[in-house]
């Protein structure tokens, strides 16, 4: 019985989580709301008069509480829609990964599978370094989920003003996260050079002349963000 995600889970997709949570916020509103279609065979997603690129990355039953990765599901292996859930199956063998390695995952002995099928598909979102990650209803008790793997989508740059809420919410969002691998991934995924800031804690130049840092306490809790903003918008 799987109550919780594996170590090997956690450690891989710790790094992405304020990214994450920063580019899932800026793919949320990128994408217009409205009725959507996909056509799977052709790798196309449509919402609200916006078509995009993308691949399936699994389904959710919501009935038993299981996950299927799409590379599994006999109606779409071996076809192109899969290839970013086949990234995500050789990584899960070579770094030994059992929920992206498995056929299946079973998610129903956590306390909310609906949940966890969310957090699953945000930690392969962060692995892939994917713009976004999108779960629909494709049936009575199945959700669908798919992942954006076209140019025109944004990515989020560092914003000095939401950098403190975003760091303190991945953390809170991913507890068994290491919060200095949450930070230190936030920096290499927007390149930013890490430097070392006061009483081992750690700190960044940011794109607009801005510097952050960011300072842990006796537990490695994140105890304070601090960002030194220039120019208008200061703070």
């Amino acid at each position: 019985m799987i109550t919780s995600f594996s170590e090997g889970f956690v450690r891989a997709t710790e790094s992405h989580a304020a990214w994450g949570m920063e580019q899932l916020e800026a793919f949320t509103g990128f994408v217009p709301s409205g009725p959507w279609t996909a056509d799977l065979e052709a790798c196309v997603y449509r919402q609200g008069g916006l078509d995009l690129r993308v691949g399936l990355l699994g389904s959710f039953d919501q009935s038993d509480g299981s996950w299927l990765w799409a590379w599994a599901n006999p109606g779409f292996a071996g076809t192109r829609v899969v290839a970013a859930a086949e990234a995500l199956r050789r990584f899960g063998e070579e770094r030994g990964v059992p929920e992206l390695a498995r056929e299946m995952v079973d998610l129903s002995s956590f306390d909310d599978p609906g949940m966890a099928v969310e957090r699953l598909a945000f930690g392969a979102m962060g692995l892939l370094g994917a713009a976004g990650y999108i779960g629909v209803q494709a049936g009575p008790a199945t959700r669908a989920y798919l992942v954006p793997d076209d140019p025109q989508v944004p990515f989020k740059a560092p914003d000095p003003v939401t950098l403190p809420r975003v760091l303190l919410t991945a953390v809170g969002a991913v507890p068994e996260a290491d919060p200095r691998a949450v930070v230190a991934g936030y920096f290499a995924r927007h390149g930013l050079e890490p430097r070392p800031a006061e009483h081992g804690g750690l700190g960044a130049g940011l794109p607009n002349g801005s510097s952050v840092d960011v300072a842990f306490d006796a537990a490695g809790r994140i105890a304070r963000v601090n960002v030194s903003a220039v120019g208008p918008g200061a703070v």
